[in-house]
């Protein structure tokens, strides 16, 4: 069995302490550490250790950054590769995984917070409703980057699910066209969290048919996560309960 020599760590969405325990273990032990600088705030790799070399990826490329870290394991250290939220999403780690394979080195990911998970948290929400949806949709429109068509954004809104939306603050007017276009009524609920996590923190809500005007008033172009939270406006305040904790509600560990 090859030894894990690479740690791919998901360092949550900004706050320091919303890092996992093994997460903080492994950067603390290592040799190099790793960072995306533009994504990842200094105090998340603050505890590396004496003598480690700490470096900023956002400048280099794919190449340059397998090179730092083949540099340290062909030293006989360990590297501590440092990514935002949670590396399964959009963390752009396959690429990295697929030279470390040709290279012959072990590696492991250690899961993180993702934005999606803090924003529901700052906002105090629920994605999953009794009786409305019990399934949320990570996505994104289609940017400089596209997406499948089956996986336009209107045609996943059709589902009536909850969606959090990354990477598509830049066109807040496109989100709600193709929103509403797949059948969301104005009046669902959306939540806005703009840098999550970080110091400047902001979360907004809203609805659908203000999405736009929301966003743009907010200056929430950048860096911003969008909750579509179906039945859970204003309008829907009489949702249904769950049912784990009501006293009629029986199973195994309740009589």
């Amino acid at each position: 069995m090859v030894e894990t020599r690479v740690y791919f760590i998901g360092a949550g969405p900004g706050d320091p302490e919303l890092l996992t325990v093994k997460g903080q273990r492994l950067i603390c032990e290592a040799d190099l550490v790793l960072y995306a600088g533009s994504l990842v705030p200094s105090e998340v790799v603050a505890g590396a250790k004496v003598g480690a070399k700490v470096a900023d990826s956002a400048p280099l490329n794919l190449e340059e950054t397998h090179d730092l870290m083949m540099e340290t394991v062909r030293a006989g250290g360990s590297v501590a590769r440092v990514h935002t939220g949670d590396p399964s999403l959009y963390g752009a780690i396959r690429e990295q995984m697929e030279l470390l394979d040709r290279d012959g080195v072990g590696y492991s990911v250690v899961p993180g917070v993702t934005a999606g998970f803090a924003a529901a948290a700052a906002a105090m929400k629920s994605y999953t409703v009794p009786e409305v949806t019990q399934t949320l949709i990570f996505t994104r429109l289609a940017g400089k980057t596209p997406v499948p068509e089956s996986e336009d954004l209107r045609k996943l809104a059709a589902h009536g699910s909850a969606m959090c939306i990354y990477l598509s603050a830049g066109n807040p007017e496109g989100i709600q066209k193709e929103l509403l276009a797949g059948g969301l009524g104005e009046s669902t609920l959306v939540v806005m969290a703009y840098r999550v996590g970080w110091p400047e923190e902001r979360v907004v809500e809203t609805e659908l048919g203000q999405l736009a005007h929301t966003a743009r008033t907010n200056d929430f172009v950048r860096q911003t996560v969008f909750l579509i939270l179906p039945g859970q406006g204003v309008k829907d305040a009489g949702t249904a309960k769950s049912l784990l904790y009501d006293e009629n509600f029986k199973h195994m560990y309740r009589k």
